[in-house]
């Protein structure tokens, strides 16, 4: 039996208004029927913060601080917590809520997608697992992604290795996430407001009991492209597909570059 063919589009690293345009404009295409559905892979450069479609950016997140690392902040069209996107692996899927493979439940689809995310981590020799959390997810006043995992989300070593985010727009579901491959604790946490440098120091540290990126787990040190290899490889088998790579036309990367637009605007990003 023939397995689907999905297109597999690698980014490299560009600007987090880029990134996002890009994953706008493959959702776009899908929904009219124009591209099969889609799996990105991509970095950032500038390294960047992504805060949630609804989070509140005043009084949360630190401007000047984002400023001073020379890390450009964007509004994502997913919900959730802020996440720094700096060293690591980001991956967006783009597939019909119509299609036969996805339920209707977006917990359900998590979970399908994520099997991806779980054969990545086996590829590189890392024993990852879904999370399930007990009873409700626990909320917090963090605007900290990766403080607390959701359901089917990857954890290794009852930490958060991977965190991920969805929407479902013109018939589409659009998940993408974060794989970190290195973290800069402190600048992360130099991105946050706090009432004091006590409770930022607090809050530091307690994220090492929760949170673990692929070379504090690793055997060896893994580079980027190995981590893509790895990956792509995962969503292949996870999912049990087979991927076309796909370039864009210079009509396609315009049509990026006019979204674009958007995702470098005050009125989108501050929105909140």
């Amino acid at each position: 039996m023939m397995k689907e063919t999905w297109y597999f589009v690698d980014s490299g690293h560009c600007t987090p208004s880029f990134n996002m345009a890009m994953d706008e404009a493959l959702l776009n295409w899908h929904s009219e029927g124009k591209i099969p559905p889609v799996l990105r892979f991509y970095g950032w450069k500038p390294a960047g913060i992504s805060v949630g479609y609804f989070q509140k950016v005043n009084g949360k997140i630190d401007v000047d601080g984002a400023k001073n690392y020379g890390i450009d902040l964007v509004r994502r069209q997913t919900g959730g917590r802020a996440v720094l996107h700096d060293q690591e692996l980001t991956y967006s899927v783009l597939v019909s809520e119509n299609h036969e493979s996805m339920p209707s439940s977006v917990k359900e689809a998590y979970l399908v997608l994520s099997k991806g995310l779980l054969e990545g981590f086996r590829e590189l020799n890392i024993n990852a697992e879904f999370a399930i959390p007990e009873g409700k997810l626990k909320t917090t006043n963090s605007a900290v992604c990766f403080e607390e995992p959701s359901w089917y989300e990857l954890i290794v070593e009852g930490k958060k290795a991977a965190g991920s985010a969805q929407t479902r727009k013109k018939g589409v579901i659009l998940q993408h996430g974060s794989i970190p491959i290195e973290v800069d604790k402190v600048k992360l946490f130099d991105l946050f407001l706090y009432p004091n440098e006590r409770v930022k120091e607090r809050a530091r540290r307690a994220f090492d009991d929760k949170a673990v990126a692929i070379n504090e787990v690793s055997k060896t040190n893994i580079s980027f492209e190995q981590v893509k290899t790895a990956f792509k490889t995962g969503f292949e088998r996870g999912l049990d597909i087979e991927f076309e790579p796909f370039e864009l036309s210079s009509g396609q990367l315009a049509e990026v570059h006019e979204l674009e637009k958007k995702y470098k605007s005050e009125e989108w990003n501050y929105s909140r």
